[in-house]
């Protein structure tokens, strides 16, 4: 398998990028890792004899975290995001993996490789932990702010088939995100999606509400992009929070101190549980390739997470998966 890493894309490209792909070239010997980015810039971090199962593609330009994510896709055509994008529509890679502006991302899913026939709108579908370690699989969280009933059904569907595919769940549970459990609770949007999803082909269990989501109550969960970023962003910057307090209550004292060193092994194991770097690599299912988003901040280790989850996909044959269902429904 082929995989393309926009190498130059993310808070700490291209030097994550190049660690983790020397990583994964030596886990996976079995897998083509092509770096996307500007060769004179790549090829002294690879070093003098870099795995033979690494290589670069030059790409002079770079889209910024600033930039407009429309306009700089259809400007910045030699960037390595735009370049990568056109080696999964060309069939030169199996799949793409980018860290770099999630908007621009988004524009290089629908622009360059195109969507799958039978879907409206593509989402962007990151995993959650849960308390039990099975974890989440959410969408949309930021690819589309606005949805219809129908669009959050796509999700549904999607969604379900990712986690059979790549997961290996048997009919996976669907949610979908509210403020309340009730049928009859919610918005305009959440009361049409709800007749519609216990209607489709998929295991709907109901509303979830925000606070159940880290409970694991569904496997799937589908929401609206607005509502599914902000849930996002609050539940990463709770995390956050929640750590800083811990670390400054038990650095107050010295028996907090004492306490803390007793403690160490098992803080180490939650934050390791509840870290993103655990669960980074999002799909943007929908698009007529493998496109993957990594956290903006991702370092070495969850860059190759990135391409673990990627591997387990073009494994499992996501797309062709969500090609025939969607097939059957034009």
């Amino acid at each position: 398998m082929r995989i393309a890493i926009d190498a130059m894309g993310g808070d700490h490209a291209p030097h994550a990028q190049v660690r983790s792909a020397l990583a994964a070239a030596a886990d996976w010997p079995d897998t083509q890792l092509i770096l996307v980015g500007n060769q004179e810039v790549l090829s002294p971090l690879l070093g003098t004899e870099p795995p033979a199962n690494i290589s670069i593609v030059h790409a002079d330009e770079v889209i910024g975290s600033d930039d407009e994510p429309v306009r700089a896709v259809r400007r910045k055509t030699n960037s390595s995001m735009v370049v990568a994008g056109r080696m999964v529509k060309e069939g030169n890679a199996d799949a793409m993996i980018s860290a770099g502006n999630t908007g621009a991302l988004m524009a290089v899913g629908l622009l360059v490789v195109g969507r799958l026939p039978g879907i409206d709108r593509p989402g962007l579908a990151p995993m959650f932990p849960t308390l039990d370690n099975v974890g989440v699989l959410a969408l949309d969280m930021g690819a589309n702010m606005d949805a219809k009933p129908e669009h959050l059904v796509q999700y549904a569907m999607m969604g379900s088939i990712y986690r059979e595919k790549v997961h290996g769940l048997r009919n996976p549970s669907v949610g979908l995100l509210n403020v309340g459990t009730e049928a009859a609770k919610g918005n305009e949007l959440t009361k049409e999606a709800f007749d519609l999803l216990q209607q489709a082909p998929i295991h709907f269990v109901g509303n979830i509400e925000a606070r159940d989501v880290l409970e694991h109550k569904c496997d799937v969960i589908v929401c609206d992009g607005f509502s599914g970023n902000i849930m996002l962003k609050s539940i990463e910057g709770a995390a956050s929070a929640i750590f800083k307090l811990l670390k400054e209550e038990l650095m107050s004292s010295w028996s907090s101190k004492l306490a803390a060193a007793v403690m160490k092994p098992g803080f180490r194991k939650v934050k390791k549980r509840m870290d993103y770097n655990e669960y980074n690599g999002a799909p943007l299912l929908g698009v007529n390739g493998l496109v993957v988003k990594g956290h903006g901040s991702s370092d070495e280790n969850a860059m190759k997470t990135a391409i673990r989850h990627t591997r387990a996909a073009i494994d499992n044959g996501l797309i062709t998966a969500l090609a025939e269902e969607f097939s059957r429904k034009e």
